[in-house]
């Protein structure tokens, strides 16, 4: 008997358990009710398509007729798409690391039919490698506990459950005031102090920072870029030995895109995955060349027919009928026709477009490459068609089977509205801005969906600092900031304050996973100035120069006098009467502007 009932999901993770012997279901309370009705413990098992020690447990135990038929007999067993489900995945990765500080995915957890953590860990092998237990030893220890000592299984779970439901509610407390301090962003010098930590932890003789494994980190590289266009020629240095590093070792292949991580010190050896978060990162701090290359990758190989990106492309390929990891990516780009390239994790995620929008917005606008911002303008299209409805973010992760029923969350809603904004800056079209502030209201009001079984069980955490992408917090946050700069509300600037303070203060001390919250803080701190280059001619010198300006705390927008005219009619006041002259350029602080600048030579000396 087979009851496994993954074979409709839409996440292809899923999908690829379909045939496992073991009797999988789906994330839901019918799972937790099942477990509450024959009283065993609900196993979880956390990964996503393209993981490749997912596919090696999934090869040595789940494919395992005696696993499966001792899961069936004695757990409910669950498995859950971390990219599909990142509230669920927040919740048990927080619970996990009272076990365990080497998270990661495959996440194996063990639950109550409450839904509370009482064990965790990650990858177990199908037999024991030193001091790792074998998957069948840990099945078996916890069900010996859960059916000998079910006082301490449930003492355990709950005092696991309670810190979580602390650690959420002071973390709201401090977004949303409640918690009667006035919200406080870190001072200009403590934020750029900060590189002097990110210098000690530099590896000066392979570039990065730290041991192996080595990953690109590119909020933490992007809060080197806005140091440095603060001035901070340290930060300036660091950042470009960080990025020569990652673009001139095994960590970019040779068709521009890069892996998820470098297994070894001196960036060999990658963990071939490549995943659209990494490389959309790098692109808003990469050089010409390099953002030329990760464009391509984007558009060669993750980019679908309708103009979105897929999540991801996989780190095993079939060469010579065996599944291996990394082969193909070792083969000379010339032979690789001769195999099928790895599978893509062919989800479309809305929040990690919107961060794809965003960097091939910042690099178009940064390199004169006006065919990113083509891919970028073919993806918000693609996404406002499919996934956007009345304004608001109605769908997270689609396939060609049709949109998942998972929720939208705060990184898709303040990813998206984000790059929806960069690309309305660098575009001039109005439409994508006003997508964008309803975005960013509806963010603001705090309606998201909170699943049912995180919700009985006090478990929800929310969005948790990430080191690898860009925060939806942030970006939600960033995204109002600019909205009160092109709008003259300061509301939209309080509310990124409360949403960052906090974070950012948080980040001082431990910038890594912080490092966006930094750059803002730092953005925030800065007398806000806002800049409007109105010109017909895309080649004019004016729209050229003011293209490659991004320092914190400044906007630049680049319109026609048709499009200045479309934005205020919009309620954007800063374009109030700026479809009057032709060439020009507006050079406000704190909007006070002052008077049009008719050349090149002109803006720069107003500019600074």
């Amino acid at each position: 008997m087979n009851d496994n009932r993954l074979g409709a999901s839409v996440s292809p993770y899923l999908r690829l358990h379909a045939d496992n012997p073991v009797d999988w279901r789906e994330w839901g309370p019918e799972a937790f009710a099942e477990a509450r009705e024959r009283d065993v413990p609900v196993l979880v098992s956390v990964g996503y398509a393209t993981c490749h020690w997912c596919h090696v447990m999934a090869r040595e135990s789940f494919a395992d007729p005696e696993i499966g038929e001792l899961l069936r007999r004695d757990f409910v067993s669950v498995k859950v798409d971390r990219e599909e489900r990142p509230d669920v995945d927040a919740s048990l990765m927080a619970a996990a690391s009272a076990f365990t500080q080497q998270l990661g995915w495959p996440l194996t957890a063990f639950l109550t039919p409450d839904g509370h953590v009482f064990f965790a860990g990650t990858y177990f092998p199908p037999s024991p490698v030193g001091q790792v237990p074998s998957f069948r030893q840990i099945t078996a220890a916890v069900l010996d506990a859960w059916t000998e000592r079910r006082h301490e299984v449930d003492a355990n779970a709950t005092a696991i459950a309670t810190a979580i439901r602390q650690g959420a509610d002071a973390d709201r407390a401090a977004r949303d005031g409640d918690d009667g301090a006035e919200p406080r962003l870190p001072s200009v010098d403590s934020i750029r102090a900060v590189t002097d930590q990110l210098s000690r932890a530099e590896d000066t003789t392979y570039g990065g920072f730290g041991g192996a494994p080595k990953f690109p980190s590119a909020p933490l590289l992007e809060f080197l870029s806005d140091v440095a266009a603060d001035g901070d020629d340290e930060a300036s240095a660091l950042l470009d030995r960080s990025l020569h590093a990652i673009r001139s070792t095994e960590l970019t292949d040779a068709d521009g895109g890069v892996f998820r991580y470098a297994t070894m010190r001196d960036w060999s050896v990658p963990h071939y995955e490549r995943m659209l978060y990494d490389n959309a990162g790098l692109l808003a701090v990469a050089g010409a060349e390099q953002a030329r290359g990760i464009a391509d990758f984007l558009r060669d190989t993750l980019r679908r027919g309708d103009g979105a990106f897929v999540a991801a492309q996989d780190s095993e390929s079939t060469i010579d009928g065996r599944r291996v990891e990394g082969e193909w990516y070792r083969l000379p780009v010339d032979q690789r026709g001769r195999f099928d390239p790895p599978p893509l994790d062919d989800q479309v995620l809305t929040g990690w477009n919107g961060l794809a929008i965003r960097g091939l917005a910042i690099a178009g606008a940064r390199h004169g490459d006006e065919g990113m911002i083509a891919l970028a303008r073919d993806a918000a299209d693609a996404l406002l068609a499919a996934h956007v409805a009345d304004g608001r973010v109605t769908v997270r992760s689609s396939t060609s089977r049709g949109a998942s029923a998972a929720p939208p969350t705060i990184e898709d809603v303040g990813l998206l509205a984000e790059g929806l904004l960069e690309l309305a800056l660098v575009s001039g079209e109005v439409r994508y801005a006003v997508v964008a502030r309803s975005l960013v209201d509806d963010g603001l009001a705090g309606r998201f969906d909170v699943d049912p079984v995180l919700a009985a069980a006090g478990t929800a955490t929310g969005e948790q600092p990430q080191t690898a992408l860009r925060s939806g917090t942030v970006a939600l946050a960033s995204a109002a900031a600019v909205l009160a700069a092109l709008t003259g509300s300061t509301s939209y600037r309080a509310r990124a304050t409360a949403l960052v303070a906090d974070r950012a203060t948080t980040g001082t001390q431990r910038p890594l996973g912080h490092a966006d919250a930094l750059g803002l803080a730092l953005a925030l701190q800065r007398p806000s100035r806002e800049v409007v280059v109105v010109a017909s001619d895309p080649s004019e010198p004016l729209r050229r120069a003011a293209r490659g300006v991004r320092r914190p705390g400044t906007v630049v927008a680049l319109v026609t006098p048709v499009q200045a005219a479309a934005w205020s009619d919009a309620g954007f006041e800063l374009f109030e009467a700026r479809d009057t002259i032709d060439p020009a350029a507006y050079v406000c602080h704190d909007r006070v502007c002052a008077l049009p600048a008719r050349s090149a030579d002109e803006f720069r000396r107003q500019i600074g």
